[in-house]
């Protein structure tokens, strides 16, 4: 991964599997922004980080003095300091409406991934799995309506989107090949084959998707 590869005095720890690491990552490559990305195991976080981050969580993000570990801080502040490309909109109207796009995805499929992550092969899961692939092609339609998620640019919207929808095959969750799921579908296939997409996979993302490698 090419990021990963460069170093600078900004770090990033990242879980290579999970998704909010990965929105993070996908913002890294679309600014081509240098950084040291530090892969961590979750199960065993360096004292390093622990000494960094009050909660030893993952992902964290450290710019010199600046120590973030809140996504949404971290992408907002990454396109604050390498504004171009810019991935928020500039009107205030648009930039909230981005902001509440995230909160939604955040409270209502996020917490669907997390049962799928942590409780495969329950009930739970498996009504997870309905919940989560129900919901999304129900909205599938508005896939189709711009080239990417309720805009005609990238945003960070997509960076958080398209995480969760990369993961969906390895979570057992199959999305039909319906007329009413073709719009979502397509708009996977755009964001996955994108060139910051491609560049912020790590080895353990790309096995999940190995038709894309």
């Amino acid at each position: 991964m090419g990021v990963v590869t460069k170093r600078s005095s900004m770090t990033y720890f990242s879980d290579g599997r999970d998704h909010y690491s990965h929105r993070v990552r996908i913002v890294l490559a679309e600014k081509g922004v240098t950084v040291d990305v530090v892969e961590c195991d979750p199960s065993n976080i360096p004292d390093e980080l622990r000494e960094l981050n009050p909660y030893g969580s993952l992902p964290t993000l450290v710019d010199r003095d600046l120590t973030l570990y809140e996504t949404r801080v971290m992408m907002e502040y990454l396109d604050e300091r390498f504004p171009h490309p810019p991935l928020l909109p500039v009107y205030p109207v648009a930039r909230a409406e981005s902001r509440q796009f995230i909160y939604r995805i955040e409270n209502d499929w996020c917490p669907l991934v997390s049962i799928l992550k942590n409780s495969a092969g329950t009930e739970a899961a498996d009504a997870a799995a309905k919940e989560l692939k129900d919901s999304l092609v129900a909205i599938a339609p508005i896939f189709g309506e711009k080239p990417f998620f309720m805009s005609e640019e990238f945003t960070l919207v997509d960076c958080c989107l398209a995480p969760i929808l990369w993961r969906l095959e390895s979570y057992g969750v199959q999305l039909p090949r319906t007329r009413q799921a073709i719009p979502l579908l397509e708009y996977m296939d755009r964001m996955f084959r994108r060139d910051s997409f491609q560049e912020s996979l790590t080895e353990l993302e790309r096995e999940m998707r190995p038709e894309y490698g």
